[in-house]
């Protein structure tokens, strides 16, 4: 996962209101969001190689979502896959509190990264390129490969584009959301952030859908949930960051 935007609690008729993508190698193996064999009230996609996921939700209400940290300089050797920092927490009946915790002092173990966890009462936000887990309050937020908030091109846009859309919307339209997600303008070479990797590179990274020739936008994801606990949850799938290739509707009420 590159890129979310979100609006937490802020909104009259919703608790949350997130849109994100994921980017990944075109050849990496991966599978659509559905619910788990292994644990069927967990609902996310899995990526196969690892067996981890980027982003999910349970039918108790239980969000997790993760997205790398772009530090050449900070990867280590066998670390242990991210993509269980997200996994984990659906899976576990863990408190957001308790679950960052243990991820803070075992942070050593994994390459950078950003961390989001949450439930019906609590939203948090942990990097492991930072010292303290921090409490999402009500707002407007974007996370993409640096720290929450870090004002790239691509999460200023995403932000200033979702608040103007729900400045006067009381039911949200999970298609304007995706083409939000859509969007493949890049930004201007002197905008880009220095990240240690090349400026070519930084610049094909730099639009909100990226289309690489090896490496894009796998799939969209739009995540509504309701102050009466109803959740929607649509993930739309691409070939090389092109065509859909698949679509997953789901929609659930939260119960304990």
């Amino acid at each position: 996962m590159c890129l979310i935007f979100f609006a937490y609690d802020c909104h009259p008729r919703y608790r949350l209101i997130l849109a994100a993508n994921r980017d990944e190698y075109y050849n990496r193996p991966t599978e659509p969001a559905h619910f788990w064999a292994s644990h069927p009230r967990v609902l996310a996609g899995r990526d196969l190689e690892m067996m981890g996921t980027w982003m999910g939700i349970t039918r108790s209400g239980r969000f997790a979502a993760l997205t790398n940290f772009r530090d050449p300089s900070a990867q280590i050797l066998n670390a242990k896959s991210r993509g269980m920092l997200v996994g984990n927490f659906l899976c576990s009946n863990e408190s957001p509190d308790q679950y960052m915790i243990d991820v803070a002092n075992n942070r050593a173990l994994y390459n950078p990264f950003n961390l989001l966890v949450g439930d019906l009462s609590r939203f948090l936000y942990f990097s492991k390129q930072a010292s303290e887990v921090e409490v999402i309050e009500p707002g407007i937020y974007g996370l993409s490969n640096h720290y929450l908030n870090t004002p790239w091109p691509k999460l200023r846009k995403s932000k200033q584009v979702l608040a103007n859309y729900l400045e006067d919307k009381m039911i949200i339209e999970p298609q304007a959301l995706f083409e939000i997600l859509g969007d493949r303008k890049l930004a201007q070479d002197s905008e880009l952030p220095n990240t240690g990797i090349a400026q070519e590179r930084e610049r094909m990274l730099s639009s909100i859908f990226i289309q690489g020739s090896e490496y894009g936008t796998r799939s969209s994801t739009v995540l509504l949930i309701d102050k009466n606990n109803h959740v929607i949850f649509q993930e739309k799938s691409f070939i090389l960051g092109q065509d859909i290739c698949g679509e997953m509707n789901y929609e659930f009420d939260i119960s304990h």
